[in-house]
């Protein structure tokens, strides 16, 4: 099981791909298993308390069969591993973000006790080179994780502790793992990082994000080239011109602004202001017409106050996303923010919360419906989770899993390619078409 981010998703895949490789098979149910690995999620209290939640599950299945061994990767072991050690003796092996490429060693060893069973001491992993992944994702779209770690110092965040500092992977390892991808059938390249704007940025010399992207966009196979988690204040007009320049890259761009007050972005360590934001919007949109925009934002940071938040409520409008994320702040104990002064009662933050997902959704509403009647090119993933009647795909300005999608009730869907849809209804976040033959 593989809880958090695709950056989180690309290490299971390494993991499975070491374990296959090592004569493992992937089967699909826990009775059927000798070995429960859950990679979990770090960053917040609600994703440590969903991998605490997903562990015990699993611990279950082990009570049910002693032979079965369980083992927990990823930040939570990175975080938290003593701890974790100390208090779940159910689980066999604990392994770190660093230590992971180790995994087939470890389980070699044997079970283990105490606090042996803790793997969590390796130095920062660096995916110098192309690794064999068994895909955790349709076969027609992959993660490309670009880097590793991160050398912001948001005052909130605490992935720098976890991940270590930011680390670009040689673009000779990341064009080789894209070729191989997509001989293996990959339609959609989806690039990741903690901030993939900040490519090649710690290596002075580096050809960086553009050259990357250049190369990338030369492999044939690659319907849509996708980049997200952007950082604002690293989107250059040299980016921009390449991105217009190249057919495989989606004029799409996730760039999370947290807010939009100066008071508040000073405070988070953001090392950008409100203007600059407003700069970087209409400089995209100058340079890449009809772009798709993603961003995610913070409330109920520590001083916010209302004027603090109708400032980032003006500018959501003023901008206008395509896509906004809404996340209440998470007081991290180890993050310099857990001392700021200023507390703002969980109740009060909810509601802005909800404030900024009513907005949103009205816009939403509006953009979507504009679209009903006309035909537009639809990636097609598959059949739909909501029914087995029902084909799923997306727009190019509609990332998966995160950003809605459209249900195509008629017509005959090929899985991995790009077909006309008439799109003929608009729900809150999603679409309903049909393939036009």
């Amino acid at each position: 099981m593989s809880l958090g981010c695709p950056k989180n998703l690309v290490d299971t895949e390494i993991m499975l791909g070491r374990l296959t490789e090592a004569g493992w098979q992937v089967v699909d149910t826990p009775e059927a298993a000798q070995l429960l690995l859950v990679n979990t999620c770090g960053f917040i209290k609600d994703a440590c308390q969903e991998a605490v939640d997903t562990i015990l599950e699993l611990a279950r299945h082990k009570e049910a069969d002693p032979t079965k061994r369980l083992a927990v990767t990823g930040c939570l072991v990175q975080r938290y591993g003593e701890d974790l050690a100390a208090q779940l003796p159910e689980v066999d092996y604990f392994i770190g973000v660093h230590d992971f490429p180790a995994l087939v060693e470890i389980l070699d060893r044997g079970p283990a006790t105490g606090e042996a069973r803790l793997f969590h001491q390796a130095a920062p992993y660096g995916y110098r080179h192309p690794e064999a992944r068994y895909p955790a994702t349709p076969r027609h779209l992959a993660y490309l994780k670009i880097a590793e770690g991160c050398s912001h110092h948001c005052t909130f965040c605490v992935i720098p502790q976890i991940r270590g500092p930011y680390r670009s992977r040689p673009l000779t390892s990341l064009v080789a793992e894209a070729e191989a991808l997509a001989a293996a059938g990959v339609k959609e390249l989806i690039l990741v990082a903690q901030d993939t704007t900040a490519y090649g940025l710690e290596q002075p010399g580096h050809p960086g994000l553009p050259a990357l992207l250049r190369e990338l966009g030369q492999i044939p196979e690659f319907l849509w080239i996708r980049l997200m988690y952007g950082h604002p204040a690293r989107i250059t007009p040299q980016l921009l011109e390449t991105m217009a320049a190249e057919p495989r890259l989606i004029p799409y761009l996730d760039l999370p602004i947290q807010h939009g007050h100066d008071e508040v972005l000073k405070r988070m360590g953001r090392g950008y202001n409100r203007k600059q934001i407003l700069d970087t919007m209409r400089l995209i949109r100058e340079r890449l017409p009809g772009v798709t925009l993603r961003t995610t934002v913070m409330v109920g940071f520590p001083g916010e106050t209302e004027a603090h938040f109708q400032s980032l409520q003006e500018l959501i409008e003023e901008v206008r996303f395509n896509h906004l994320g809404v996340f209440l702040y998470s007081p991290e104990e180890v993050a310099p923010a857990s001392r700021l002064q200023g507390a703002v009662p969980r109740r009060q933050a909810r509601q802005r919360a909800r404030i900024l997902k009513a907005l949103q959704a009205r816009m939403v509403k509006t953009r979507l419906k504009a679209l009903v009647g006309t035909v537009q090119p639809v990636l097609v993933d598959g059949l739909s989770p909501e029914s087995d009647y029902l084909l799923s795909g997306r727009l190019a300005g509609q990332a998966p899993d995160i950003d809605g999608q459209v249900y195509i009730t008629a017509g005959t869907g090929r899985v991995g390619e790009i077909q006309a849809v008439r799109l003929t209804r608009a729900l809150p976040y999603d679409l309903v078409g049909e393939i036009v033959e």
